[in-house]
């Protein structure tokens, strides 16, 4: 069982013209339902309101067969992110959110962890966030994506704190470019990466929207080309690229539960390897933005793992 822990809400799409329309999402929720999708057992841990949109959130994961861990669902609102879109299809967002779940630090852990976003910074639940990850990373390998929200964080110093020490316990990080300039404004996506492969994770993987991605690992660099794909909106993008590059590494057997160093296999991935479960995150990512909301693909619609 995968299990992944962050904030699941109701995405209210704003297009262009003035057409809205709500879909469920938040980014760990969207890497939970692309792992169901493409046949993974997964749990989510998560927080919920007992509302008419927690109901569509729910009803939304379970036909993707994402199980909801305990407690996930409680009194009060169900947490919302307006997602305004331009032209082109590329979202701002305002947020309405609360982040304090329940049951985390008796969570079981299976081989593989994923959080990251909005769950990994917003207090006071950011904090059991860390804890589980701590945890977490001496029996598996732990997947972190960033995903910074930077209109809910008004203290950097702090949140490149709490990601250092996150960094620092996880096997694989998936950061985009984005991310990193809000961080670390001025200084290149690539030194960053080098900088928290030191720290201790094993691999970093850079979205970069149409420049592709990068991928920052002890044996090297590598660089994939982004997939020409018509884009209807980005929304749930780099979280489908997130699920596609689990579901390469759990496929191919990378991630093992028995073994001293969780992110073994990570360490010892070639560069050949590692280029193939780009392509394979990549085309997950370009069959998501090219339909409405946070809509990963299935297993039928992925093409196998190239070898």
């Amino acid at each position: 069982m995968i299990l992944v822990v962050g904030e699941s809400l109701v995405d209210i799409v704003v297009r262009s013209d003035g057409r809205r329309s709500e879909h469920p999402g938040g980014s760990p929720a969207n890497v939970a339902v692309g792992l169901g999708r493409l046949g993974h057992p997964v749990m989510l841990a998560t927080s919920l309101g007992d509302d008419e949109r927690g109901r569509v959130v729910r009803a939304a994961l379970e036909r993707s067969d994402v199980r909801l861990a305990p407690l996930s669902v409680g009194p009060g609102p169900t947490s919302t992110a307006t997602a305004w879109l331009d032209a082109r299809g590329a979202a701002r967002y305002d947020f309405d959110i609360a982040w304090d779940p329940d049951g985390l630090e008796s969570l079981p852990i299976g081989p593989l962890v994923h959080t990251g976003s909005i769950a990994a910074c917003l207090g006071p639940g950011a904090d059991a966030v860390e804890e589980l990850v701590k945890r977490a990373s001496e029996t598996a390998l732990v997947t972190f994506d960033p995903n910074i929200r930077p209109r809910l964080l008004d203290d950097r110093d702090a949140v490149i704190d709490r990601l250092t020490r996150l960094v620092a316990s996880c096997g694989v990080v998936k950061v985009s470019d984005e991310d990193l300039d809000w961080l670390y404004p001025g200084i290149a996506p690539t030194v960053v990466a080098r900088r928290w492969i030191g720290l201790g994770a094993g691999l970093v993987v850079i979205t970069a929207g149409a420049r592709g991605s990068f991928a920052v690992h002890s044996a090297g660099e590598v660089h994939v080309a982004s997939s020409t794909t018509p884009v209807i909106d980005t929304v749930g993008a780099g979280d489908s690229y997130m699920s596609g590059l689990i579901d390469a590494m759990v496929t191919t057997g990378l991630v093992a539960s028995d073994t001293a160093d969780p992110a073994a296999g990570v360490r010892g991935l070639s560069l050949s390897d590692l280029r193939s479960y780009m392509h394979h995150a990549n085309i997950s990512a370009a069959i998501t933005v090219g339909r409405a909301g946070a809509e990963p693909p299935t297993r039928e619609e992925l093409p196998p793992i190239a070898s």
